[in-house]
């Protein structure tokens, strides 16, 4: 049986196929899962240590059962995975002799949320879907498949939270579709094509970690379908940062103190806001005997976000896609549907922002939690991906102008795998007697933005900082994976000794062939660098 997972900033939705209805369908998890009778039911992406060296963790609704997210205890941690994969700046706690990292709580979350699905259906281990989120550094996706190895999962695969939301709404075949997917930390568009045709090529095109047995299309002779990934733009902002700027606001008009407590208050007053005009709670404090009565109407919580740059920050990742589109001949007429997805979604001001673009009738909201989860399912029946490299690829070089290292770039953001053509590169030699040519690739983010993540407090807090460079993280800097050939004889400046070709394959890997200029021998073959995203 077939599972996906949509591991959400604020909350987690794990769908199966139901092969009897061969429909999705959401599951509950006893404890961890929100009750009430939510529907769909969600799983909060909380997590609480309770001791680190053994160790033994409580996730899920449990922690708000418990009321173990109502302190400052550095135990609890919310909003943890705004912080894999990125570079962190600020207070990491200590906890039992070990200090604790985002990808260390995510990867115990992820882990006993799966061991809860083995025991009710050991089944679990054949087929995993994970969702990613659309501009995901390669750090994120190699530590999600770290913790699937670790699982002993026997196929996992891959597929971005926007795709897998157009899957989800199960919308008819050769559509284009935009999805805008904004959840609690991080607001993802995603333009894509889908298309009924049957692909020339006899392997998945999607990106899959382990292969336990033939897809299902294969077992099946089914005519798979398409989504191709058309353009895509993201930034890292969410519903936590609109929690986060009303607990501001109380902070300044009346005195109160910042805390997990408010904060959940503040998230509180923003969900009864897309629903009615004016929102209250009232806030005890049991230590100090104070009490508040919060309230706000819409029309102030929607200058807060004026304030904060928050329709320029939408304004700015829409106009990204649609440039996009129009540099491929498409229109904003030529979008067929508008797909709302994550709680964000829910806000009314975001709702009209998206009609200022869209007409009403293309704009679609009813499954905002669980698109993207029964949409990732789509990977295990039938349904291939065509997409494109998100981020840009370089090598680093040494620029003597400016006395340091900068990049220059090898694969441009939007290259479609696998590559048609290799790109090439003339290389020599830099000092005499130079027994080796070493090549640092590395994956160039976003001009002028990189992302800072820190501690306010108790609070995580991410913030772009405009800088005026590309943000880079290099791929295989480290000892023993630099060198991509040997010379024989050693390599003196001044003439060029190796070409190296560049290829990207079906499954992202960049591969290499090296050819020694001076020796006319083949150094490298084929050989697989790095995987990409």
């Amino acid at each position: 049986m077939s599972y996906a997972i949509d591991f959400g900033t604020s909350n987690t939705v794990i769908t199966r196929w139901n092969r009897a209805t061969q429909q999705p369908e959401t599951l509950a998890l006893p404890n961890i899962s929100v009750r009430q009778g939510q529907n769909p039911p969600l799983i909060p992406s909380l997590a609480y240590v309770e001791n680190a060296a053994t160790p033994k963790i409580v996730v899920g609704q449990v922690v708000r059962d418990r009321a173990l997210d109502v302190t400052s205890d550095a135990r609890f941690f919310r909003n943890f995975k705004r912080g894999i994969g990125t570079s962190i700046q600020g207070f990491l706690p200590e906890l039992d002799g070990r200090t604790i990292t985002f990808e260390q709580v995510g990867e115990w979350f992820l882990t006993e949320i799966i061991n809860q699905l083995k025991v009710s259906d050991p089944a679990v281990a054949d087929s995993l879907t994970f969702t990613v989120p659309v501009d995901s550094f390669e750090a994120y996706r190699l530590w999600l498949g770290r913790v699937s190895e670790a699982l002993n999962i026997n196929q996992v695969r891959m597929i971005d939270e926007p795709t897998a939301a157009a899957l989800g709404y199960g919308l008819a075949d050769r559509e284009i579709l935009l999805v805008i997917d904004f959840g609690g930390g991080t607001l993802d568009l995603s333009l894509v094509q889908l298309d009924g045709s049957e692909t020339t090529s006899s392997k998945p095109l999607g990106f899959i970690l382990k292969w336990g047995q033939k897809s299902f299309a294969e077992q099946s002779g089914q005519k798979p379908k398409i989504a191709r990934v058309l353009a895509k733009a993201g930034q890292n902002l969410g519903g936590s940062d609109l929690d986060n700027w009303l607990v501001d606001h109380f902070v300044e008009t009346q005195g109160l103190a910042a805390t997990p407590l408010t904060t959940r208050l503040a998230e509180r007053l923003k969900i009864q806001l897309s629903l009615q005009a004016q929102a209250q709670e009232v806030y005890f404090n049991d230590e100090t005997f104070d009490s508040y009565d919060l309230s706000i109407s819409r029309d102030r919580f929607e200058q807060i976000l004026q304030d904060h740059q928050f329709f320029d920050r939408l304004d700015a990742a829409m106009e990204q896609v649609l440039q996009q589109a129009r540099r491929q001949g498409l229109s904003v007429g030529d979008i067929d549907a508008v797909l709302l997805v994550g709680g964000t979604v829910q806000i009314p001001a975001v709702q009209t922002w998206v009609k200022q673009y869209f007409d009403a009738s293309k704009i679609r909201c009813e499954k905002p939690f669980e698109a993207i989860a029964q949409g990732a399912l789509q990977l295990s029946q039938g349904v291939e991906l065509k997409d494109f490299l998100y981020h840009g690829y370089g090598i680093r070089y040494w620029d003597r102008r400016q006395k340091g290292h900068n990049w220059h770039p090898l694969i441009k953001p939007g290259q479609p795998y696998p590559m048609g053509n290799s790109v090439e590169l003339v290389l020599g030699a830099s000092v005499d007697n130079q027994p080796s040519i070493e090549l640092i690739v590395g994956e160039l983010g976003t001009e002028t933005v990189q992302t800072e993540v820190y501690f306010d407090g108790d609070r995580l807090i991410t913030r772009n900082l405009s800088s005026g460079q590309t943000s880079v993280q290099p791929l295989n800097d480290r000892e023993g994976a630099r060198a991509i050939a040997e010379l024989d004889p050693p390599g003196v400046p001044g003439n060029d000794r190796i070409k190296v070709q560049f290829q990207v394959d079906e499954q992202r890997f960049l591969r290499i062939t090296v050819e020694d200029l001076l020796t006319a021998r083949t150094l490298v073959e084929d050989q697989s660098v790095v995987q990409l995203s």
